[in-house]
């Protein structure tokens, strides 16, 4: 059983990885804006703090075996870029501060290659609504992540599409890849569940396999 750090253990992806994380028997300490959308379990305790926060975060973090990090400032705000360049190194200068060394981040799938040289971000097919969030998400991996030498980080991107809690499915099936997009043969469509993605992580958790660097899934 690990004792870890969640922060944003409420969101759509951080939700379904404190299920996966709960399910197996681990010890959480939840990081989220409001507690009362947490469920009750023995093995859970919810704090209420700001990411930004690098010392309050520290602490909280302070002795445990590992911090997971599904932040999102949330895909509806127009600020979303911004507070990720200004918040994910700050999360990252936070765990440092801790002394944990085992950092597991929920990435992005925009700088997942779909061919030689051309990222998901460049191909047109982002929304604009929504584009500067992805660019920041991918510069903080590219320019930031991959230059940090004393955590042993991880940077999770899921596939192109998250299948949501309602219609998705935990079916224990998938591929892992490194920096290609995985598209399913079947559909040629890049998917997962958010339960399949969860479990992923928690995998990676339980049992390391990569160590400063991304690895991605799809069905």
């Amino acid at each position: 059983m690990a004792n870890v750090v969640l922060i944003g253990a409420t969101g759509f992806v951080g939700s379904a990885v404190l299920n996966e994380l709960l399910s197996r028997g681990h010890k959480v300490t939840a990081v989220v804006r409001n507690a009362a959308k947490l469920p009750k379990n023995d093995n859970l305790t919810a704090v209420e703090e700001d990411v930004a926060n690098v010392d309050a975060i520290a602490n909280i973090a302070k002795g445990k075996d590992a911090v997971i990090s599904a932040y999102n400032p949330g895909w509806n705000n127009p600020q979303m870029g911004k507070i990720n360049d200004e918040n994910y190194p700050k999360i990252v200068e936070a765990v440092k501060k801790s002394g944990v060394k085992r950092l597991l981040i929920v990435g992005g799938a925009g700088t997942l290659f779909v061919k030689p040289g051309v990222r998901v971000v460049d191909t047109g097919v982002i929304p604009d609504a929504i584009i500067d969030a992805v660019r920041s998400l991918g510069n903080f991996y590219l320019n930031y992540l991959t230059k940090e030498h004393d955590l042993d980080w991880v940077f999770f991107s899921p596939a192109g599409a998250f299948e949501d809690a309602d219609k998705g499915k935990r079916t224990g099936k998938f591929r892992l890849g490194k920096d290609d997009l995985i598209v399913d043969s079947a559909t040629g469509t890049s998917h997962i569940s958010v339960q399949d993605y969860a479990i992923a992580m928690v995998d990676e958790l339980e049992k390391p396999a990569h160590h400063k660097e991304r690895f991605t899934i799809g069905y």
